[in-house]
């Protein structure tokens, strides 16, 4: 069995290359929201487990609404 022919002759669309462009923009823009909100919920943590370790209550307070 022989593996498909590769066109060589192929040439790349600047419409192409746009499409290429923004879904590798999209890709990198989601990339760094999911870093930007690991690491915020990484500080959170952080912070949480500073203030049980010193032995607080209230670390982490209940928001209710006001009536």
């Amino acid at each position: 069995m022989e593996p498909p022919q590769r066109d060589d002759n192929h040439v790349e669309t600047d419409g192409e290359r746009r499409l290429a462009n923004l879904v590798l923009l999209a890709f990198i823009v989601a990339l760094l929201g999911a870093g930007y909100w690991l690491i915020n919920a990484m500080v959170e943590q952080r912070t949480l487990d500073d203030c049980l370790a010193q032995g607080r209550h209230n670390c982490a307070p209940v928001e209710t609404s006001v009536r």
